[in-house]
């Protein structure tokens, strides 16, 4: 009866699909692809608890903002720190979506994606976030299986895959085979660890203090883990002596020894989890290789260090941003079809009980 009740309001409703990832979030409409990509940033003014500015518009205040606003991240880790400003989020965002839909008498569905590992609570914080933004029925993925969704890789079948989403807050590594994840982990060691390395790498060797936007903009620009074509660039901060700005150049060498440890640290977590992983799907690996998808897998060279130590071939998938949120839109085509993918809710886990 509730199957035959929901394929009736899906008729009356609107797909949406969400990558709520710490440093961006995009949302997938289903039939018109990614609409939205925003900076996961609220701005609000702390007089009267009012949002001023969401995404873009929030992330170009962080650090130039007058005492009574703040620029918020709510997600932190990849889960959420602050549910009222995360709500807020959300809404804004599928409101943006609304924008490129015909309107329906019914809320959206909602697939959102989540690290692996997180918690019932986190989960349960998630769920019920989207279901106070007007999403009619939230469905949850963990991102690394909704990755290998968006790049069309067997989940289903039985052949192992690797998969390594490396996002703002986590990096998130998964062996999928059969619909299942059969390893998995997921570190708080991803984009936002490396921009506060560079931070303090600079600071310590340069004695400048700059912010975390021009953090992002060297590791973007000069960033690479493996030595190559000389890169060089020119940032402005504050001198921690004189007080006064400065501005001194930075080379990939510099970033290079700035993220070292953490990528090292990500490094040996692949491998670990390649130390846990059946033979048979270790022979499916080798053969078939590892997949970079998230932000961090854009970082210059990250896929030959990788292939020069575990001693596999590994690919950045095409479009590696984009990927867990065209997952969500694929697990919209076919609900049923990728329901076995999908994180119970405590309701679901209880009936099944």
């Amino acid at each position: 009866m509730k199957d035959r009740l929901n394929k009736f309001l899906a008729r009356f409703s609107n797909d949406i699909g969400i990558d709520l990832g710490t440093a961006n979030t995009l949302v997938y409409v289903r039939g018109k692809g990614i609409v939205v990509t925003e900076p996961s940033v609220v701005a609000v003014n702390e007089k009267t608890g009012q949002v001023v500015a969401v995404g873009k518009a929030a992330k170009e205040m962080l650090g130039r903002t007058p005492t009574h606003i703040t620029a918020v991240r709510p997600m932190v880790d990849g889960v959420i720190s602050d549910f009222e400003v995360t709500e807020e989020m959300l809404t804004y965002l599928m409101k943006r979506a609304g924008e490129y839909l015909p309107r329906k008498l019914f809320g959206p569905r909602v697939v959102v994606g989540v690290p692996s590992g997180v918690t019932n609570v986190e989960v349960r914080a998630v769920r019920d976030a989207a279901k106070n933004s007007g999403a009619r029925e939230v469905f949850i993925v963990e991102q690394p299986m909704a990755g290998a969704i968006g790049i069309h890789l067997p989940i289903h079948d039985p052949v192992g895959s690797m998969i390594i989403d490396i996002g703002g807050g986590t990096a998130d590594f998964a062996i999928i085979s059969l619909g299942g994840i059969v390893q998995a982990r997921s570190l708080k060691v991803a984009g936002d660890r490396l921009n506060n390395d560079i931070i303090s790498y600079i600071r310590n060797e340069f004695k400048i203090l700059i912010g975390e936007t021009t953090a992002e903009f060297v590791k973007i620009t000069v960033g690479a883990v493996v030595p190559g074509e000389p890169l060089e660039t020119t940032i402005r901060g504050r001198d921690l002596i004189t007080g006064l700005p400065r501005e001194v150049a930075i080379t990939d060498s510099d970033i290079r020894e700035a993220i070292g440890q953490s990528i090292e640290i990500i490094v040996s977590s692949a491998r670990e989890i390649l130390e846990n992983t059946p033979p048979e799907i270790m022979a499916d690996i080798m053969r078939r290789g590892v997949y970079l998808v998230g932000g961090g897998a854009l970082i210059k060279g990250l896929d030959r260090l990788l292939a020069d130590c575990l001693q596999l071939p590994v690919t950045v998938a095409d479009d590696p941003m984009t990927a867990i949120a065209r997952g969500a839109g694929i697990i919209l085509e076919d609900i049923d079809k990728y329901r076995s993918v999908l994180l119970q809710s405590d309701d679901e886990i209880l009936r099944s009980s």
